[in-house]
């Protein structure tokens, strides 16, 4: 079995209202890659959130009275803070420099996945632009993957992924945010081990596993490499949501 990850090269800096779908093609062709059934692109978020103009200048941002008290906690601009809040349905941890949050997506995540690395807006001064996570991103997933096998046709997967700390380790991973075409979660339960014993509790996320191993070839910093082909997926492709791996919250042990 053999995973073959692939950076696309010459993807240009993307400004708010590209065709990310247009923007891969060209990539494809030009990387001389062509498409396949049980392919997966894994797509950055930023360029998704820019892709969709979700980018917020902190000066048209008014703080709430929750906000400023937040804010004197965290440490942090009360203007950010606001649009944390705006984009969580709850605030799980607050410390100087954290706030980790349930974002409306339904994921625990720092500052509600909103961030101004590699961030530029077109006026004003560069440190007020942040970019939020796409409104949907399964949905983000979806159209992209239509409007490719419109041109291409083939069983493709689409993978949208962002890098989140996690709550007992050190350091940021990849994980999906949104997806289309195939599975968040593979279910083992019932298939035999190497001795023959059923598998009882045994379920991948799958996707999550994915999105790290493509945001390693990403990087973090000034890579310029948004956009990840992937072949040799070892699941079946399948519609699928984000939303299998998000824990029932009646399930959740820490919270």
């Amino acid at each position: 079995m053999t995973l073959t990850l692939t950076p696309l090269q010459g993807i240009p800096l993307i400004q708010p209202g590209d065709s990310i779908p247009e923007i891969i093609l060209s990539s494809l062709a030009n990387n001389k890659i062509e498409l396949r059934d049980g392919d997966v692109l894994v797509i950055a978020q930023k360029i998704v959130s820019k892709s969709e103009n979700r980018l917020v200048n902190l000066t048209s941002v008014v703080p709430s009275k929750r906000a400023i008290e937040l804010a004197k906690e965290t440490e942090k601009d009360a203007r950010f803070i606001e649009l944390v809040l705006s984009e969580s349905s709850d605030v799980v941890r607050v410390r100087p420099g954290t706030i980790i949050v349930r974002h409306n997506l339904g994921f625990i995540c720092a500052n509600a996945g909103i961030d101004h690395s590699n961030v530029h807006g077109d006026w004003g001064e560069a440190d007020d632009w942040v970019l939020l996570l796409p409104e949907n991103p399964d949905a983000s997933a979806e159209g992209i993957r239509t409007a490719i096998t419109e041109v291409a046709p083939c069983n493709l997967g689409v993978l949208i992924i962002d890098s989140h700390g996690r709550a007992w380790r050190n350091g940021t991973v990849g994980i999906s945010i949104g997806l289309a075409g195939m599975p968040g979660l593979v279910d083992l339960r019932g298939k035999p081990d190497l001795f023959g014993f059923r598998l009882k509790i045994t379920q991948v996320g799958a996707a999550d596993e994915l999105a790290a191993a493509a945001s390693l070839m990403m990087g973090q910093a000034n890579e310029a490499s948004p956009i990840v082909h992937v072949r040799g997926f070892p699941y079946g492709l399948r519609e699928g949501s984000v939303q299998e791996l998000m824990r029932p919250l009646d399930q959740d042990l820490f919270l």
